[in-house]
């Protein structure tokens, strides 16, 4: 927002019974007890709270506003206020009491018309709540009833759990104004069931103590979290413990939470606190009769109350005075309210003291003139008497001025003056039935206010069940939605745990698979090698029959090698062409030295294959060599030939070519014993398992295809090995 901005603060004063002045206003800035200002800034025609404003107070406290626009601080009568933000010029204003202030702020001119109608329409609600709470607030001191209507009608413009719970604080506040502590005690809980802060909590507690829930008080101070509370906060929780261990008689206690309520007012240099400890510590050790360290700690809070504003100082002196008045010092307890009376003929026009208030004249010259009378100095004990009778006159006081008629009978009985003792009595009966009378009316309309409290609170106790009843369908309807949703994600998880399953089923049936085909290849080969051995060892033999042992040395020889090379081989699936090729030209080789009458043989190899790109099983080639040699070629009548080609067909695939002129399949077939028919058949049928499992495994890599070689006498057979590419 770039804009010319307006500021139209708008204040709402909300005073207490008594009110803190002093002559000086630098003084008075200093020496004020504090209080918490609440406000907020808004933009003026939509009504839309601004956030994050920085609100400052020249004593040290800072806060921002938060996303409504409010925000609370403390601070005393005389402060310096100071609103900053990016988008407007910064405000400074003067405190003057614990008023409310809202500061209005006209809109950027970049917003349209179309967002500023939403924006206020969204809004409404917000700003009625806060002028409601506005009101209420400003009639909490002086109409009880139209200010509990006010926060009715507050609660049901309420759109959230702040909203609510600010209003519930408000209004137990009215009712601890106004001493109505239980109901209080009913809506600062409400106010903390909707949102948690230490102030509330600390008025709680304080609620308990006045209406004589000391236990209940104890637990709420010590539920409060004191690494979240301010300085001041925290003397206020010391002062609150003190205070209820004192009415409980726990002496020892009360001094304890005192004095650590003052440590903490000295360390941050909280006057008035340090003022209040000291003069409590007093009154404990006097409850205790321990008259001299009372006697000490009010002379040191009074000292301190002197440096403060005068109607503080006065507050002490007054205390101290009835401390001197229990001790029967009556000549300092006459000093000092003479010193208090000068004071508050000083302050009394800027202070206006309610009778109920210690602080007024004429409660002073009773106690003065009692104190007068203790020491049978009559004169002056009817001069301070008389002068109670006529403030109390002037100001309405029935109370004071029956009890210093009362006692002014009695002084001029002790005098001797009966005359005047028997009219001063008679005045004094008077103003008892007068008295009397007007009790009457207070208790009667004490009970009419209480009524319609009742009522009020009863009709707002019933809004509230009204709203909790809603809440608890809207959450109804929400639980049921999340236990749908539940189900939902419940059923979708079961599907994808189901799918999981099976996906680790299927690989594990696959590693399974894998590991039993690798187990069925291990032990096929494991039967070939024993069938190809025994067949060699066979020829070593004929050799050796025939007394050739030249050549089986050398056919040893060759044989070795080629034992050692199907050993290295029998463990792999698959081996480079290049190498089995070597392994078919020495196999060949072996069995040409034993038929040479038999057959010749060739192994022609295409120039153009790229042997390294292509890898094969280990001796499935062999097999059907040896079936050539031993079963076609071994029984032809004349002389025979094994040829072996191996070319290239595509660039993905090779194929390998074993033929032979032999006496073919079926002679072959008529030819075997019935072992023989038993050997080939468990050889060939070992070759067909080994393809097959390598084929699963490697997808169809290996292709085998038997045929006759032509229809003629000897047909010969043929075996073609295709072999593709990785």
């Amino acid at each position: 927002m770039h804009v010319a901005l307006k500021y139209i603060f708008i204040f709402y004063l909300f005073f207490s019974g008594t009110l803190l002045f002093g002559q000086n206003d630098l003084l008075r800035k200093n020496e004020e007890p504090k209080f918490t200002v609440r406000g907020s800034v808004i933009e003026r025609d939509t009504r839309n709270p601004i956030p994050n404003v920085n609100v400052e107070v020249n004593g040290g406290q800072y806060t921002t506003t938060d996303i409504f626009g409010d925000f609370r601080i403390e601070a005393r009568k005389g402060d310096e206020l100071t609103i900053r933000h990016k988008d407007f010029e910064t405000v400074v204003y003067t405190i003057k009491s614990d008023e409310r202030i809202r500061v209005e702020v006209e809109p950027s001119d970049e917003e349209t018309s179309t967002s500023k109608l939403k924006k206020f329409s969204r809004l409404s609600k917000t700003e009625s709540f806060n002028a409601l709470i506005d009101s209420a607030e400003a009639y909490l001191k002086t109409d009880a009833k139209k200010s509990i209507q006010f926060v009715a009608d507050a609660l049901i413009e309420s759109s959230s759990t702040k909203q609510n719970g600010e209003a519930y604080e408000v209004l137990g506040d009215i009712y601890t104004h106004w001493k109505q502590y239980d109901l209080a005690v009913s809506n600062y809980r409400i106010s903390l069931q909707n949102r948690k802060t230490n102030l509330v909590s600390l008025k709680l507690a304080d609620a308990y103590k006045q209406n004589k829930n000391y236990q209940e008080s104890l637990e709420a101070y010590k539920g409060i979290d004191k690494k979240s509370l301010s300085n001041w906060q925290l003397t206020e929780l010391y002062m609150g413990l003190g205070d209820v261990n004192f009415l409980i008689k726990a002496y020892q206690q009360a001094i304890d939470y005192y004095e650590e309520g003052l440590n903490v007012a000295k360390q941050h240099l909280i006057t008035p606190k340090i003022t209040d400890f000291n003069s409590k510590i007093a009154q404990v050790y006097n409850a205790k009769g321990e008259v001299r360290r009372a006697e000490s700690f009010f002379e040191k809070s009074m000292q301190l109350a002197n440096t403060e504003n005068k109607k503080r100082a006065v507050e002490e002196k007054l205390k101290v005075a009835d401390f001197k008045s229990e001790t029967n010092d009556f000549s300092d307890e006459i000093e000092l309210r003479k010193e208090a009376l000068n004071t508050l003929i000083e302050i009394e026009e800027e202070s206006e003291f309610n009778n109920e208030s210690a602080l007024t004249p004429q409660k002073q010259n009773y106690k003065i003139g009692n104190a007068y009378a203790s020491q049978s100095d009559y004169g002056n004990a009817i001069q301070y008497l008389e002068k109670s009778i006529s403030e109390a006159g002037k100001k309405k006081d029935l109370v004071v001025k029956k009890d210093a008629t009362r006692k002014l009978s009695e002084v001029y009985r002790d005098a001797g003056q009966f005359d005047k003792a028997l009219v001063a009595y008679q005045s004094y009966v008077d103003l008892v039935d007068t008295l009397y009378a007007l009790k009457e009316q207070e208790i009667s309309q004490a009970a009419r206010f209480s009524k319609d409290m009742a009522s009020k609170q009863n009709r707002i106790s019933s809004l509230e069940g009204e709203r909790e009843l809603s809440q608890s369908k809207y959450q109804l309807t929400v639980e049921q939605s999340k236990r749908q949703t539940l189900i939902i994600y419940s059923l979708v998880g079961g599907l994808l745990l189901l799918l999981i399953a099976a996906f680790l089923m299927f690989k594990y049936i696959k590693q399974q698979r894998l590991a039993n085909n690798l187990l069925a290849l291990k032990s096929l080969r494991s039967q070939m090698n024993p069938h190809f051995i025994f067949n060699a060892l066979n020829s070593v033999n004929s050799f050796i029959a025939s007394n050739d042992e030249r050549t089986a040395n050398k056919y040893l020889t060759d044989f070795s090698m080629l034992m050692r090379a199907v050993l290295e081989n029998s463990e792999e699936d698959f081996i480079p062409l290049e190498k089995e090729i070597e392994l078919l030209q020495l196999y060949t080789k072996l069995e040409h030295f034993r038929f040479k009458d038999k057959f010749d043989y060739s192994i022609n190899v295409d120039e153009h294959i790229k042997l390294q790109e292509f890898v094969i099983p280990p001796m499935l080639l062999q097999p059907y060599i040896e079936n050539a040699v031993w079963h076609g070629l071994r029984y032809k009548k004349s002389k025979g030939h094994l040829e072996i080609d191996i070319v290239q067909s595509t660039p993905e695939e090779i194929k390998i070519t074993i033929t032979d002129d032999g006496i073919g399949r079926a002679k072959s077939k008529a030819l075997k014993t019935e072992n023989q028919q038993k050997q080939n058949s468990k050889g060939m049928g070992n070759i067909k398992k080994r393809v097959a499992i390598l084929n699963d495994m490697y997808k169809d890599k290996v292709d085998v295809f038997i045929d006759d070689l032509q229809a003629e006498e000897d047909t010969g057979t043929k075996v073609v090995v295709t072999l593709k590419k990785d």
